[in-house]
């Protein structure tokens, strides 16, 4: 067999591969929403502390997998009169967090490699820390300014600039990933159904499929990647994405708005890294432009609605995650510490991998819950 003929073939695997990656993404987040719901939906409903509104941010967006079906559901909940804006900007932020559980549990699928296992986990938690970072400087500067001023920066600056977009007609854009991904999963879900009778095993079944999708996809991609690609996509990476990282942050930003998803963006981005294509250092600036571009999803869902106080909250959402880019990108000294941080929770989880299971849970699930749960009893 001809070097040609093996070229082809090896493309052909890595396309297959990243579909199933994709799908299983796709199945995952589907039952997660399944599952979640009506649930974050009655967590978003439930708070006027802004304490307890950050937590439920987390959580709500842990179980459903999506910042954009958060903000979406908040949008809507707030352009329906429900749900005043200052309730709702630290669930916006909450979201934030919360959406970087889908990357970090692809990270999770490298457990079985030491070293791929460390990067995958630096290249995934770079995320986290950054949102952890923008929410510890700008939650407690939003309610500093709301007492002093009766109304925070963040939502006095979007209404500002939602006056703008005020009666503005509802737009709609469609991913062309989910035009290929959605259409199988609703063919596994509804097929699951017809076959078990029960809505509750289909989400089992697709959750468990996930899975097994996931590690099989990973597995292969490295493998197919590094023979494929590794040289190549050196010398590409070095010439235009780690020399140029206002280009790396562009392409971040456009690709996400391509796709409606940071998690798709930012959870292509670990089997690379892992597999010694790209740096955590690398992949920083996409990450900070698919930040900022997932944030175009409730937008589009706020015009949708045709309320003024949906749009604000919208571009509360756009302006949290521009400021945070722009306040901690540029200067070297703050960019490194997210990476950092990384790094030190990726040489962890290398010697003890527990660490890093215990990471997902207690983050994303655990303390969001006993949060809410201590809340609840005292109220």
């Amino acid at each position: 067999m001809n070097s040609r003929v093996k070229t082809i073939l090896k493309i052909v695997a890595a396309a297959t591969l990243l579909y199933l990656f994709l799908l299983s993404i796709g199945l995952m987040g589907g039952a997660f929403k399944g599952f979640g719901k009506d649930f974050a939906t009655e967590l978003v409903e439930s708070t006027s502390n802004p304490f307890i509104g950050l937590i439920i941010g987390i959580l709500a967006t842990s179980v459903v997998q999506s910042s954009s079906t958060t903000t979406a559901l908040v949008v809507g909940i707030v352009g329906a009169g429900n749900f005043p804006v200052s309730n709702a900007i630290p669930i916006i932020m909450g979201a934030n967090i919360g959406t970087t559980v889908t990357n970090t549990l692809v990270s999770l699928g490298h457990v079985g490699r030491r070293e791929e296992f460390k990067k995958a986990i630096s290249a995934a938690t770079v995320h986290d820390f950054f949102n952890l970072i923008c929410v510890s400087i700008m939650f407690p500067l939003e309610l500093i300014t709301g007492k002093i001023f009766g109304v925070g920066f963040l939502e006095k600056s979007a209404t500002l600039l939602s006056e703008q977009f005020d009666n503005v007609g509802g737009l709609k854009f469609t991913s062309p990933i989910k035009m290929i991904i959605k259409p199988v999963v609703k063919q596994i879900q509804h097929l699951a159904t017809d076959i078990s009778g029960s809505e509750h095993i289909a989400y089992i079944f697709m959750l468990v499929l996930s899975f097994v999708l996931l590690f099989f996809a990973l597995y292969f991609i490295v493998k197919v990647m590094k023979s494929l690609v590794v040289e190549r996509a050196e010398i590409v990476l070095n010439n235009v994405i780690r020399k140029n990282g206002h280009l790396a942050l562009l392409a971040g930003l456009m690709f996400t708005i391509a796709v409606q998803s940071s998690s798709i963006t930012t959870s292509l981005l670990i089997p690379m890294v892992a597999a010694g294509i790209l740096t955590v250092e690398s992949i920083f600036p996409i990450t900070m432009g698919a930040n900022i571009g997932t944030t175009t999803t409730a937008i589009l869902a706020s015009f949708a609605a045709g309320d003024i106080s949906a749009i604000i909250i919208a571009f509360v959402h756009f302006l949290f995650n521009t400021i945070g880019v722009v306040c901690i990108y540029p200067i070297p000294i703050c960019r490194k510490i997210p990476i950092r941080l990384a790094h030190g929770l990726g040489e962890m989880a290398a010697t003890k991998r527990w660490y890093a299971f215990l990471y997902v849970f207690g983050l994303f699930f655990l303390l969001p819950f006993l949060l809410i749960f201590v809340s609840k009893l005292f109220q």
